[in-house]
């Protein structure tokens, strides 16, 4: 299965991204940010990438500032906006 990885610059936007999105049901796992993407938060959190079109509409329109998402590959992370 592909994952998603959404990282950020502050653990209080981490935090309230991880509250709106188990609050729309979406799967998600909080997790250390991976060494190979820099943030200025140690906490990212990883969603199947079904839910892809969900996560960013809830983003968005909550206004949470993310430092970026990121797709899973076989040799790390690849940035995607």
């Amino acid at each position: 299965m592909d994952f998603f990885l959404l990282a950020f610059d502050s653990t209080q936007q981490a935090l309230r991204a991880e509250m709106l999105l188990e609050y729309a049901d979406i799967e998600i796992d909080l997790c250390p940010t991976p060494k190979e993407i820099t943030a200025g938060c140690a906490l990212s959190i990883e969603f199947p990438a079904a839910d892809l079109e969900t996560v960013r509409r809830i983003i968005e329109s909550e206004k949470v500032e993310i430092r970026g998402l990121f797709e899973r590959t076989q040799d790390g992370y690849e940035q995607i906006q």
